[in-house]
């Protein structure tokens, strides 16, 4: 796995703490849940071709 793809998703992580650290304190509670939904969708976007990669890998290697 790329380091770049750990990275993307330490930024994404960072930044949606941010925002729903910004969100709690100007008194909007009811987004900070829909903000970490989509900050979790988008890294799981950034990291399943690497999980795809990694299972094409495993089977190939286990092929006969």
């Amino acid at each position: 796995m790329d380091i770049t793809i750990i990275l993307k998703i330490v930024v994404v992580a960072i930044t949606v703490a941010i925002v729903n650290q910004l969100l709690q304190k100007a008194g909007k509670e009811e987004y900070t849940l829909i903000i970490t939904i989509a900050g979790l969708v988008i890294a799981l976007m950034m990291f399943l071709p690497a999980l795809l990669e990694l299972k094409d890998e495993l089977f190939s290697m286990m092929s006969f």
